[in-house]
């Protein structure tokens, strides 16, 4: 791969090769919601990864390039990583932009705040991200939080879209899902 300039193919072949080899688990498993699956794609094992974190952010910020937004971020604990390198590398492209995470809910001491990081409100507009998206429900909820404080969320990007309802559930609440790959690209 090119370092200089890699092209998106390029970069998404990369990642892919990393997700397939390191994130990607074939058994029997018992997913948040209950259902058994018979893979795992733990995106955080790349994205905590120095190779994976600039592949990831690196992705993004191509396909956000020609939007106006004032941030992104996501769900925590999925969209940690890939904020922490969206803010790093958008300001070594010299595009800097902020980032930010949602708990699940308000913290209960200090700022007391649900949505951490650089102040959001009236008149931003945000992208959300996450690792992967199965039915969407960590991407709805914060939404929701962004909603409350007059946050205008434009899409949602994933890393993996595990193609189970997520996409559909999004665009109940008016929001796009974008993903870099789906489970299909998987063999799943």
């Amino acid at each position: 791969m090119n370092m200089d300039k890699p092209t998106i193919t390029e970069l998404k072949a990369k990642l892919f090769s990393l997700l397939n080899k390191e994130a990607l688990r074939r058994g029997e498993f018992v997913l948040s919601s209950g259902k058994v699956s018979n893979y795992y794609l733990d995106g955080r094992i790349i994205t905590l990864t120095p190779e994976g974190a600039y592949l990831t952010a690196s992705i993004i910020l191509e396909l956000i390039k020609d939007e106006a937004i004032t941030a992104i971020g996501g769900p925590s604990i999925g969209a940690d990583p890939i904020a922490g390198a969206l803010a790093a590398l958008s300001h070594i492209k010299g595009r800097p932009i902020k980032t930010f995470i949602v708990r699940k809910q308000a913290k209960s001491h200090g700022m007391q705040r649900q949505i951490e990081g650089p102040a959001l409100g009236d008149g931003d507009e945000v992208v959300l991200v996450d690792d992967v998206a199965t039915t969407g429900k960590a991407l709805i909820e914060a939404k929701q939080a962004l909603d409350k404080i007059n946050v205008r969320v434009k899409k949602a990007i994933v890393i993996v879209d595990r193609k189970e309802g997520a996409f559909e559930n999004l665009a109940k609440f008016c929001l796009k899902l974008e993903s870099i790959f789906t489970i299909e690209d998987f063999g799943f």
